[in-house]
């Protein structure tokens, strides 16, 4: 086992929030989980364990539930509390007691700083806004070490000292050292020092249906049979990599039948590491196209979103997408707009559109929508709107509501792309769109069985009958 002198060396994946020694009379290491939300290949967890075994200390581990997180609804909350069980009990195995309180997550953890009075707080690295506010608020309340862990990239963004141009720019600086990091996780080590005879701080029964009632979240209704969760994030990379993955190069883009992963909520809510989905598809024997096709999405792309979060204040407003493409956007501000929809009809999936209709209605019923359609969903957006802050403000909006993996980097930079720009460059030049790239529904409709995912999502919508809500 490292020394705790060892443990505490500069490390890219590790950021220092607080410096300081361990404090000599802490009770115990405590883990804030929050963006890594399981108990295996989690770098923070791991840390936590062995500066416990290294301080002989044990470990807690908490987590904060507000009802308040900006956007989310009552299916996101579902998806979430249904995994914390199996979470607790993988804590427990690896001899890590679980608290889990309401509030506003920086309230819960300062609070129980000041209960238990650990030595040491190890918490995970989350780039949006509200995740680093908690972060900063916890170091204001607190007089201990404090350092957080980048453990939901492949790569450190540590290694990216500033916004990056393109997925051009930043792929071969992740292709030069992803070797480095793409490893094995070790083994899951237990913590060695246990509770037995010390009081173990109060939390609430972990049981999703009482959570859910307690916080009284409503908003847009839960999806039958979506379930979160380490194991389910494990069965569905499993059948990605056997029946999904040999296609993916050429399939990717079709959504009848799906050919992706569909971990892109359980990677949201890091139930599943990256790591673990790129070695699994590493070791696989799909073929090097697919692997190299997957991989690209699943570190290159992703992490080029989680780039653009860390490092643009305006992450998720129009104005933080480059100003050539605010300007072609200014430039057609009044062209006319053919079609126009209010932001209740776009919800409704009242369009002229049917493609698009069926869209929406499969992130309504599903809590989803293929990749290659949300590009075409939030492009409609911006021409059938008033302007482009108007489009921007809808489309995040319904994908943070309704998307299953909404509020996330990669839905930021989706709406970005699309009705921003964003890491793209300048096209032709028509009316509304200027020079951002446009997708028709001629063009798009005839790249894939448009009539069969119209005929699925139909079936989906008479199976649904009331039984999901839609505001």
């Amino acid at each position: 086992m490292a020394g705790i002198e060892e443990l505490l060396q500069p490390n890219p994946r590790v950021r220092i929030v607080r410096s300081g020694e361990p404090a000599p009379s802490g009770s115990c290491v405590l883990y804030w989980m929050q963006r890594s939300q399981r108990a295996e290949d989690n770098p923070a967890l791991d840390l936590a364990i062995a500066l416990g075994n290294a301080l002989n200390l044990p470990v807690l581990a908490a987590f904060g539930l507000t009802a308040n997180y900006p956007g989310a609804q009552r299916r996101q909350y579902r998806f979430l509390l249904d995994a914390m069980p199996e979470i607790e009990r993988g804590l427990r195995a690896r001899g890590v007691p679980f608290v889990l309180r309401l509030g506003s997550p920086d309230e819960v953890i300062a609070s129980l700083c000041r209960e238990v009075e650990p030595a040491f707080l190890v918490g995970d690295e989350n780039p949006v806004r509200i995740g680093r506010q908690w972060r900063d608020r916890v170091a204001e309340q607190v007089d201990l070490p404090f350092r957080c862990v980048d453990g939901d990239v492949v790569v450190p963004s540590s290694l990216f000292s500033k916004q990056e141009y393109a997925a051009r720019t930043i792929r071969p600086k992740i292709h030069r050292v992803w070797d480095t990091y793409l490893q094995p996780f070790g083994p899951s080590r237990v913590a060695e020092t246990s509770w037995r005879g010390r009081r173990l701080p109060k939390g609430e029964t972990i049981d999703a249906d009482a959570l859910l009632k307690a916080i009284k979240v409503k908003g847009v209704g839960e999806v039958p049979g979506y379930r979160g969760g380490p194991s389910e994030a494990s069965k569905r990379l499993e059948r990605f990599v056997s029946d999904r993955l040999p296609h993916y190069a050429t399939a990717r883009n079709e959504p009848t039948p799906y050919m992706t992963s569909e971990l892109s909520a359980h990677l949201h809510f890091g139930h599943i590491s990256p790591i673990t989905c790129a070695l699994a598809a590493k070791e696989s024997d799909a073929g090097q196209e697919h692997i190299d096709a997957y991989l690209e999405e699943l570190i290159v792309r992703r992490e080029l979103a989680i780039n653009y979060v860390t490092h643009n204040p305006n992450y998720d407003r129009l104005e933080g997408c480059p100003d050539w493409a605010l300007k072609t956007l200014a430039k057609h501000a009044d062209d006319p707009r053919p079609h126009r929809y209010s932001a209740e009809e776009l919800e409704a999936g009242e369009t002229h559109d049917p493609l698009w209709n069926a869209a929406q209605r499969e992130m309504v019923l599903t809590g989803r929508m293929h990749n290659y359609l949300r590009m075409y969903w939030a492009k409609k957006i911006l021409e059938w709107s008033p302007d482009a802050e108007t489009a921007f403000d809808i489309a995040l909006d319904l994908n943070d509501r309704y998307e299953m993996d909404g509020r996330d980097p990669n839905g930021y930079v989706g709406v970005s792309w699309a009705i921003g720009g964003l890491h793209d460059r300048p096209w032709p030049e028509r009316p509304i769109f200027g020079t951002v790239r446009f997708m028709s529904y001629e063009s798009t409709r005839k790249k894939f069985d448009s009539k069969g995912y119209i005929r699925r999502v139909q079936s989906l919508d008479a199976r649904s009958g009331e039984s999901v809500e839609s505001g």
